[in-house]
């Protein structure tokens, strides 16, 4: 990637001040440094790191996923939610008080499929070429092979249990979603190891895969330090912000001084949105993995399974399932009782892989930063349009931080955003 400064035409480059090394953060670096901006990164972790929520990411680069997680009708199960610690979703009792105003505004967000309508619209801008532009990022960090652009496989029980996502499929063909649907003998030619239960199959042909999103994450990373971004390991604290304008950003370390910053802290963001005059209902949506080693068994295509809400599919180091949601708040310790429910449903899917040694799961829990209404921050804080909100992205924060790191820097740069982003506007939230 070749930089250009801004002293071509006389003056300094302007400095802006990228607050995390996710995904998000790292896109952001890459992006302000192709825009001519000088870029310093502050990250206390190793990016791509064990602790990072991009490390134990599904892999999915789902186009397709514009479909909040809340859907008209959902609020009937908010019961079952409460009273099964180990379903598919599960709210720590404990935490329970601090989270009611988000499972509110949650389950609000998805009350009539016109709402949904209007989020899915909104995603689909932001995700729609997400493969490219990953394979684009990939490529310039030397790690092309991270990105698949192989399709992603939705397997169903049933023609009733496929009718059970209709509104979901039905929202998403609005948005220009195309899929293949596969009959029972398609599934069985192309997915010999899946379990005879499953019946159907819908494939998207448009999306993607990534084979290490840790591994990825750290490319990119690196890849902005080798194209001049400097790095600050260090946790950021707040701001100092003088007339509107942003002089500094505050860190355990010390201030550094800038012109501009993007707040891509992921979950923990809000503290530093708040700093910056924007309070924004952030949660962590707490998800689990598995990683089963040493086994030939699994899919041929990365796929969800309707029945046990997981994502399954090869990964660099073994075959991963992820998923499972659990509000609990950052500090809670891991319930790892999810993980081996998902090592059971991962069993159950590929029967010949009832055989693999327990030994064999590792087992992994990250903190996915969601907002309500299903859809992330992406616009200028109140206190100071020098400081960028780019978070809260759940459940699509790998496949959306390609064109955010773009919509950041883009803002950063004083340039008009390339998509409509009065939807992402963190003033949404009052």
């Amino acid at each position: 990637m070749t930089v250009e400064s801004n002293s071509a035409t006389g003056g300094a480059a302007r400095h802006v001040v990228v607050i995390g090394a996710g995904a998000v953060g790292s896109a952001t670096a890459i992006e302000a440094l192709r825009a001519g901006l000088r870029v310093t990164v502050i990250e206390p972790g190793e990016p791509g790191g064990p602790q990072a929520t991009s490390y134990g990411n599904a892999g999915w680069l789902s186009s397709h996923s514009v479909v909040p997680p809340a859907l008209p009708g959902a609020w009937r199960k908010v019961p079952g939610w409460l009273a099964d610690p180990l379903g598919p979703l599960a709210v720590r009792w404990r935490h329970l008080p601090r989270a009611l105003p988000w499972l509110l505004r949650y389950l609000a967000s998805g009350w009539t499929e016109a709402r949904v309508q209007r989020t899915a619209d909104a995603l689909r801008t932001l995700l729609a070429d997400a493969p490219a532009l990953h394979a684009r990022l990939a490529g310039e960090a030397g790690v092309p092979q991270l990105i698949e652009r192989r399709g992603l496989l939705h397997a169903y029980r049933s023609r009733a249990e496929l009718e059970g996502d209709a509104l979901a499929w039905r929202v998403r063909g609005r948005t220009g979603v195309q899929w293949e649907e596969w009959s029972a003998a398609q599934l069985r030619q192309r997915e010999p190891d899946l379990d005879a239960r499953y019946t159907l199959g819908i494939f998207v042909p448009e999306a993607g895969h990534c084979r290490n999103p840790g591994a990825y994450v750290a490319a990119l990373a690196a890849h902005a330090q080798a194209a001049g971004a400097g790095r600050v390991a260090a946790r950021a604290t707040g701001f100092r912000i003088e007339g509107g304008r942003l002089r500094a950003v505050r860190t355990e370390a010390g201030e550094i001084a800038c012109d501009a910053a993007a707040i891509c802290a992921g979950a923990r963001s809000g503290p530093l949105a708040a700093a910056a005059g924007s309070p924004v209902p952030l949660e962590s949506e707490r998800g689990y993995h598995v990683v089963v080693e040493g086994t030939t068994a699994g899919p041929r295509t990365p796929m969800m399974v309707a029945d046990g809400k997981l994502i399954a599919h090869w990964m660099d180091g073994g075959l991963r399932a992820a998923g499972q949601v659990e509000i609990g708040g950052l500090e809670a310790a891991p319930d790892w009782r999810r993980a081996e429910i998902l090592l059971r449903h991962l069993r159950a899917m590929f029967p010949a892989l009832a055989s693999a040694p327990a030994a064999s799961a590792k087992h992994w829990l990250g903190h996915r930063p969601s907002l309500p209404d299903g859809l992330p921050c992406i616009g200028s804080a109140a206190a100071s349009a020098d400081v960028v909100l780019a978070f809260g992205h759940g459940h699509v924060g790998l496949c959306g931080s390609a064109r955010t790191g773009r919509l950041a820097a883009q803002l950063l740069a004083g340039a008009a955003p390339e998509i409509a982003l009065a939807p992402f506007d963190p003033r949404r939230f009052g």
